[in-house]
């Protein structure tokens, strides 16, 4: 997916930027990078690899040769960002979090127009590059967004450094967010709003979909309002979200532990312990143990001073393989018992069933898993929460191949909870996997944990609706 931040401060902003981007690091595995503008109108860059070491590490040698009183960075899953680009408009640098499906058509369309792309790999253009084109097509910044917000399928949030302030504007449908804070002597804006606290950030605004705002160390003016329409990612509080971070006002640990508390309440499995499995499961697990009545414990514990990603490398197997190695089975604790372990999502089932056999050989009597989401029976279209190449990468997709021949058939039956296709599909899964019962939330749970209307929020993952 991705995180950016950017700030703007009377004095040298480049320690905020720093840990600001930061904060970003859980949303991201594959490039970061930050951009300052100086008094005087002068840009700085730097962009590293961060698939193999944290972002800080990367960094850090790097912040003596800047300097400024505003900048950007991002963390990216994807293209290496900033970049920076002169046109019309002026100079400016940018960073973007979201997907363009349509990048190829856009391509030709403004290649046959007298466009150029420097920014080439994978025979694949660079996506901000692409955002920053279709911005120089404007007769200002605001125009130049707006083109870019209409004619990109798929999702962009982005922030623009110049040389008088920071331009923030969130995708049309709202999937991603950003988020606006402040203090005495500076703004800033960020994906993730667990940047804020520490460096002494008040929220002071949430860009609603398609909103345009410019801010400076004084404060900040909108520049274009935003529409009715939201979509905002679902998996963003069942997954990418860090625990202390909100979006659209509703903290990520408290919607997983409502989730869970109420799957824990309606679920009559008799259980001896509740575990979650680390990280993002934590939170449903010890709402699942509330609403069950029953002691939440750590019958599995992750050993991250050797091990931070389970997405670093390069291949699923050894992704797959690193994802085993972090998480330790705690046999005193399962030893001869029942447990119930609360995971955010399934995606290939891979991982997890490796899991389960180590908790069957470390003693468990019975393994019960339970998801904080629906199946997931789509790939993401829109911000790229998998790495998924395809449908039939996700178990749901295989299973129902398996079932019906076909990995596209029925599948508003098998997205249906409830429906007898649903019910035999969950079973295959909880047979491939090995488990003594397998339970994923409802939709219903989901979308009243978040505390959204259905239609604001989007669950094109779990249903296959959305609005593009």
């Amino acid at each position: 997916m991705g995180g950016f931040f950017g700030v703007a401060k009377k004095s040298r902003c480049v320690d905020e930027l720093f840990y600001g981007v930061d904060y970003n690091s859980h949303t991201g595995t594959r490039r970061a990078g930050m951009a300052v503008v100086d008094p005087s109108g002068i840009f700085s860059r730097s962009i590293h690899n961060i698939e193999n070491s944290y972002f800080r590490s990367k960094f850090e040698g790097d912040l003596e040769e800047f300097d400024g009183n505003s900048g950007i960075g991002v963390i990216s899953d994807t293209d290496a960002q900033p970049i920076i680009v002169n046109c019309h408009l002026g100079k400016f640098a940018i960073v973007t979090v979201g997907r363009i499906n349509n990048i190829v058509e856009l391509e030709k369309e403004l290649l046959a127009k007298g466009h150029h792309f420097c920014e080439h790999s994978y025979d694949i253009i660079n996506p901000t590059e692409m955002v920053a084109a279709l911005i120089s097509e404007g007769t200002d910044y605001v125009t130049g967004i707006r083109n870019a917000q209409k004619r990109i399928k798929g999702s962009v949030s982005m922030l623009l450094l110049t040389d008088h302030g920071i331009i923030a504007a969130r995708d049309r449908f709202g999937r991603t967010p950003i988020i606006l804070g402040q203090k005495p002597d500076a703004m800033a804006a960020t994906s993730e709003s667990c940047a804020f606290p520490n460096l002494d950030f008040t929220i002071c605004h949430e860009l609603t979909p398609g909103e345009i705002v410019e801010f400076n160390a004084d404060g900040y003016r909108q520049l274009s309002p935003g529409g009715c329409d939201s979509q905002v990612c679902a998996f963003l509080w069942t997954y990418y979200g860090y625990p202390a971070c909100q979006y659209e006002g509703r903290n990520v640990d408290q919607m997983r532990y409502q989730t869970g508390e109420m799957m824990g309440h309606e679920d009559p499995t008799e259980i001896d312990v509740v575990s979650a499995i680390p990280d993002s499961g934590i939170g449903m697990a010890l709402g699942y143990a509330q609403g069950k009545k029953v002691p939440y414990q750590r019958a599995i514990v992750k050993y991250t001073p050797t091990w931070p990603r389970s997405f670093t490398p390069s291949t699923q197997e050894r992704r797959e393989l690193v994802a085993k190695m972090k998480l330790i089975p705690n046999k005193s604790v399962l030893q001869g018992k029942r447990v119930a372990f609360c995971d955010d999502s399934i995606v290939r089932g891979t991982q997890l069933r490796d899991n389960v056999r180590d908790f069957y050989d470390a003693g468990a009597k019975e393994v019960h898993i339970r998801i904080s989401c629906p199946p997931l029976i789509y790939a993401c279209k829109f911000i790229n929460f998998t790495s998924s190449k395809s449908d039939l990468e996700l178990i749901t997709r295989r299973v129902i191949e398996q079932l019906e021949g076909s990995p596209d058939k029925n599948l508003d039956r098998y997205a249906t909870a409830g429906t007898p296709e649903y019910n035999r599909m969950v079973e295959e899964i909880r047979r491939q996997l090995g488990v003594d019962s397998l339970q994923f939330s409802s939709l219903e749970h989901v979308v009243k944990a978040i505390g959204l209307p259905k239609e604001r929020i989007c669950t094109h993952c779990f249903d296959g609706t959305s609005r593009c």
